[in-house]
């Protein structure tokens, strides 16, 4: 099934079975099923301008399901943490993922919501992994989802019928913080390699 067919399957089942649909939906894409949940987002809210969805139940069951899946993705990597530790707890670069993460992980939650949503999932199974307090991930995943729902619903509910251009926009936007992203975590991770044979080296020197 190509995406296009797909998109439509998913806002023909949205127009005839309403608000749950959504919130399915998006329960299912944050457990990392491949469904176009963005779009459905921007689309909801221009369903909610034309009335075919309900304003108030609509965002609610959208939050519930979005919320819903990230608790899960969360609760597996919490599950795993135990197998996690003793595979990779004793690695300098474990410690400083979970200690980087203690500090800056409801940062990552947040933006991962509503900006760089392709990598929610991976960073809910480290918050669950490397535990992160679960009552901090439910606050930063909380805000994270409302702000998407009521960003990305509020342009669709005011492009109205002209929805689509805006999800193509978004959609294109998305793939550019995720390829800025990925192109900077790169670099880092090759400055931080390059860096450790001259701290390694300096003690030599010294001893010379």
């Amino acid at each position: 099934m190509t995406d296009l067919d797909l998109n439509t399957l998913v806002l023909s089942y949205v127009t005839a079975y309403g608000s749950p649909v959504v919130g399915l939906i998006l329960l299912l894409g944050a457990l990392g099923i491949p469904v176009p949940g963005t779009l459905l987002v921007i689309a909801s809210g221009a369903f909610v301008r034309q009335e075919f969805l309900d304003l108030y139940s609509t965002p609610l069951l959208a939050l519930i399901g979005a919320v819903s899946g990230d608790v899960i993705v969360y609760g597996v990597g919490r599950f795993a943490r135990i197998w996690i530790q003793k595979r990779f707890g004793r690695s300098a670069a474990w410690r400083n993922a979970q200690d980087y993460f203690d500090r800056r992980g409801g940062i990552a939650i947040y933006l991962t919501r509503w900006l760089v949503t392709p990598l929610a999932v991976p960073v809910n199974l480290i918050a669950g992994s490397s535990g992160y307090p679960f009552l901090k991930f439910l606050a930063f995943d909380v805000a994270g989802e409302v702000t998407w729902i009521a960003l990305y619903g509020g342009l669709g509910y005011a492009f109205g019928s002209q929805w689509e251009l805006i999800s193509d926009f978004i959609s294109n936007f998305s793939g550019l913080i995720v390829g800025a992203v990925a192109v900077g975590a790169g670099v880092y991770l090759l400055l931080r390699f390059r860096k450790k044979p001259a701290a390694v080296a300096q003690p030599e020197l010294a001893e010379g």
